[in-house]
């Protein structure tokens, strides 16, 4: 009996089937492609499993004024009369979609095929796993470095692009305050084209590719989390997070000073708790909050009585002192600091609305009347 099978594939992995789409070609007599250069040839072949590729029409194929109608093209239309052919003549086909196929060619070969009663069976891929559009992004940049892709991303180096993610991620800060999905989904995307960015560029020069920064990422998880991948136990977060820095250790062994590693060209708030930390880790530190809040307390003294050539020190140890507090508080100053901004812009932006005349016109005490009106 003459019988088609239609079988689906992803657009993002055309060279992957699930179970059930690879038992309908195991079971068939005849496997036929658009194209030699289907990712899921070499399958084939080492499957030993016959196929063919469905040849080129020759140009200047007819319709039938009814073909015509229907809108079908005549390439289409020849290609799809080859297949239903080749189907009578064998007996059970299985044709493999690929990225070659148009949706126009898919609808001509089922309408070939109902003409001829010819039985179809479609087989879909069904769900395909998660992170399948990460291989599409991954096409996508690499066709932009390409030889005829953007001329502006293949001028592009690692040193050219670095101010671009530090942006990226500010972007992303925001979105996070804000708490908008929309933003946010949006804005770790810029952060991930970065990623993929820079290792199209390291592609490129023959030095590592995506391939290798994912997996090490990944080898480096299951690595840190002995917990989860292997046998450890650990009581809490903070048993997983000591665990952590003692794999980090002895995974970097040459890093031997007790600030080793930290990147100093971080926002300074964040240098400062990290330096902290570090000291922290090694005996240096306050016994909590009450003696933070009076090592804040002294250095706000030392800002008030301190000369005028060492007052930018003194500023700078009170910052220090704050962050030290914030840290026993269990806060992050750079995200404090961040939200005070904001709420500072904002109430600001308020008083304003309501100043009824031109700020450079408030008295002092207009302003601090009209602040007050805002904070109440």
């Amino acid at each position: 009996m003459a019988r088609l099978l239609l079988v689906d594939t992803s657009d993002a992995l055309p060279g992957l089937l699930p179970l059930h789409s690879w038992s309908a070609l195991m079971t068939s007599d005849l496997v036929l492609t658009a194209s030699s250069e289907h990712p899921f040839v070499p399958h084939l072949e080492m499957a030993e499993l016959r196929h063919e590729v469905v040849p080129t029409p020759d140009e200047g194929a007819t319709l039938l004024r009814a073909d015509l109608l229907s809108g079908l093209a005549p390439a289409d239309k020849a290609r799809a009369e080859w297949v239903v052919g080749r189907v009578r003549e064998v007996g059970e086909v299985t044709y493999l979609f690929g990225p070659d196929d148009a949706e126009a060619f898919t609808r001509t070969l089922g309408m070939e095929a109902a003409n001829a009663q010819v039985e179809v069976e479609v087989v879909y891929f069904g769900v395909a796993p998660k992170g399948t559009r990460l291989l599409e992004l991954v096409r996508v940049q690499a066709r932009l470095r390409a030889p005829d892709g953007c001329p502006w991303d293949r001028e592009q180096t690692h040193e050219s692009l670095g101010r671009y993610a530090i942006e990226e991620v500010y972007e992303l800060l925001e979105a996070i305050a804000t708490g908008e999905p929309d933003d946010l989904r949006e804005e770790l995307g810029d952060v991930l084209l970065q990623v993929m960015f820079h290792a199209q560029v390291a592609e490129d020069a023959g030095t590592f590719d995506i391939d290798a920064v994912a997996g090490g990422i990944a080898d480096k998880l299951v690595r840190r989390h002995p917990h989860v991948f292997g046998d450890t136990e650990v009581a809490d977060s903070g048993e997983v997070m000591r665990n952590w820095e003692d794999l980090k250790v002895e995974e970097k062994p040459e890093r031997t000073g007790p600030f080793d590693g930290v990147p100093t060209a971080q926002p300074a708030l964040q240098l400062t708790d990290k330096y902290q930390r570090r000291a922290a880790k090694r005996g240096l530190d306050v016994a909590g909050v009450a003696e933070a809040a009076g090592h804040v307390s002294m250095e706000l003294q030392e800002v008030l009585s301190a000369r005028v050539e060492t007052r930018g020190e003194a500023v700078g140890d009170l910052l220090a002192s704050v962050v030290s507090l914030a840290r026993h508080a269990g806060v992050d100053p750079e995200s404090a600091l961040r939200g005070s901004a904001a709420r500072f812009r904002d109430r600001f932006q308020e008083a304003t609305a309501h100043a009824g005349k031109p700020l450079e016109e408030l008295s002092r005490e207009e302003w601090r009347d009209l602040w007050s009106a805002q904070g109440s």
